[in-house]
């Protein structure tokens, strides 16, 4: 999904370290993923992975950036 975000901020990230995830089941899974993208700053990305028999990549749902490294990982 690191293309996606790229995509949508219109800026290339040269880190881009997963630091953390939770996970919410649905009609599919939502993965929420703490991700480290350098200069002491993180994003935090919904993605979003269909049921197997759908045979979908994995999706970039919502993100929320300017995040540190403490902020804790919620739903949004």
């Amino acid at each position: 999904v690191k293309s996606q975000l790229e995509e949508k901020e219109n800026q290339k990230f040269p880190v881009f370290k997963a630091v953390s995830y939770k996970s919410q089941v649905v009609a599919g899974t939502n993965f929420f993923i703490k991700v480290d993208v350098g200069d002491e700053k993180c994003v935090h990305l919904r993605v979003f992975r269909s049921l197997p028999h759908e045979n979908q990549p994995l999706a970039l749902h919502a993100y929320q950036t300017n995040k540190a490294k403490q902020d804790e990982l919620t739903y949004f």
